[in-house]
């Protein structure tokens, strides 16, 4: 039997037969069955969690996770519903992989639960996980693009974990990255105390928010810290420059592009994409010769990205399918 004949095969099956072969961890997960998940009505997710509730979960994880890679890999499917669902999971790592699944979730209904877990939940993973999937709502919120209640309700909540030392510095890192595109005195404040302190960890993540918070008053610390001896201080100053998107970076940008770690030439590649100009071009051009397939392919998606930099957008970012009542 083809692919395709079996994939027709599935489609014809029953939810509960789908359910049934889902929740016997002894059965090989199906791509086709799981997709068929995809859209479930109210009725069918009733029916899915009566089963969901029944099944292991490390194998609920196995399912997280196989239905984010089909959502990444056909933007047609939507299991955002089941994902939503599994927030409420009584397993630490389930609500970690529900969460991750949200990537490109950004309804605003989904802010409660978010802020929720990142208060409350009683794993710092999961925290994290939250907190990280709050950062885009924070883009939102800067761009209008939800309203000023929510905009302050995110900030209220993470600016309280920032400050409070009590918390989990991984917990208090990913807020301060999460609330760094909100352009505010506090921001600004939050993301200098973290850079000044002592914690390297946190210090990372300040040079990271300053390329999110995107603002040039960052560009002297980026610059400097593309010097730092820590390959992870590179790579953040080098991303944080492409964030901000000044000229007047490409010439050390275009430095980096020799450094002695991978990931920190990979950054500074991205980065000169994200710039464009000449110089950034020429650089890129040469670097599709470079002795790294990574590399090579990384300069190619950055000379891609500077030709469409001139090319009207014909969707806002930020544009929703659908308007929102908050």
């Amino acid at each position: 039997m083809s692919d395709d004949d079996a994939y027709a095969f599935q489609q014809s099956m029953p939810l509960s037969s789908i359910l049934a072969h889902i929740g016997d961890d002894s059965i090989e997960l199906s791509n086709a069955e799981l997709g068929e998940l995809s859209d479930l009505s109210a009725d069918e997710i009733v029916e899915f969690e009566a089963t969901w509730d029944n099944i292991p979960a490390e194998r609920k994880c196995q399912i997280l996770s196989r239905l984010e890679e089909l959502t990444k890999s056909n933007v047609e499917f939507n299991f955002d519903r089941i994902y939503r669902g599994a927030l409420y999971c009584m397993d630490d790592s389930v609500r970690k992989a529900a969460l991750e699944g949200l990537w490109e979730n950004s309804n605003p209904s989904l802010l409660p639960p978010l802020l929720r877990l990142v208060q409350q939940d009683p794993s710092t993973p999961v925290r994290c996980a939250a907190a990280i999937a709050l950062e885009r709502f924070s883009m939102l919120a800067e761009h209008q693009k939800i309203s000023a209640e929510n905009r302050s309700r995110i900030a209220q909540t993470l600016l309280g974990i920032i400050r409070n030392a009590a918390e989990p510095l991984d917990v208090r890192r990913r807020a301060l990255e999460a609330i760094a595109p909100l352009s505010m005195p506090d921001v600004t404040q939050c993301i200098w105390e973290a850079y000044r302190g002592q914690e390297q960890r946190m210090r990372i993540s300040a040079v990271y928010a300053m390329g999110r918070n995107c603002d040039q008053l960052w560009l002297p610390t980026v610059l400097n810290e593309m010097d730092n001896a820590e390959p992870e201080m590179r790579y953040e100053a080098a991303t944080a420059a492409g964030e901000i998107g000044e000229m007047s970076t490409v010439p050390r940008l275009i430095g980096l592009t020799a450094d002695s770690d991978t990931e920190v030439k990979m950054s500074a590649v991205c980065a000169l994409g994200k710039i464009g100009g000449k110089e950034a071009k020429q650089q890129l051009q040469l670097m599709l010769q470079h002795k790294s397939q990574a590399i090579r392919d990384a300069a190619e998606q950055a000379l891609a990205e500077i030709g469409s930099i001139d090319v009207p957008a014909t969707k806002d970012l930020f544009e929703f399918d659908e308007p929102y009542a908050n």
